[in-house]
């Protein structure tokens, strides 16, 4: 990997990884859970867990990079747009940093919808293991 590369992935938000996240977590938060709330509250429909987008970030790291033996030293997030059931996200990350003394790489990353706005950006660092 060099600086300046780019990694992408599609996602979509679908039922099976809703439910898999509210099952796996227990989170029953009605604005995530309930329709009616969430447009009560000024949203489309009920709004998708923000950490939904962690696990495609970690899927992007696990099985999109060209190397495997890596493991996360740090991540951040800022959310920007909600996102909802069955949209489709791109998540795209670049690399910003290579810092071959401490075998560790540094990307920035942004989730776009398909309307190309921005849902949520960030930074994450990896280390070779």
């Amino acid at each position: 990997m060099k600086e300046g590369d780019v990694f992408e992935n599609r996602f979509v938000v679908n039922e099976l990884i809703f439910d898999g996240f509210r099952n796996a977590f227990r989170d029953e938060n009605p604005l995530h859970t309930n329709d009616s709330f969430a447009k009560s509250k000024g949203f489309e429909s009920a709004v998708m867990y923000g950490n939904i987008l962690n696990g495609f970030l970690s899927y992007l790291i696990g099985e999109c990079l060209p190397v495997k033996n890596v493991i996360i030293h740090s991540q951040t997030i800022k959310y920007s747009l909600p996102v909802y059931l069955n949209d489709t996200v791109l998540l795209s990350a670049k690399l910003t940093g290579v810092f071959e003394s401490v075998n560790s790489f540094e990307f920035k990353y942004t989730f776009t919808n398909v309307k190309n706005q921005n849902i949520a950006s960030g930074k994450f660092q990896i280390g070779l293991i």
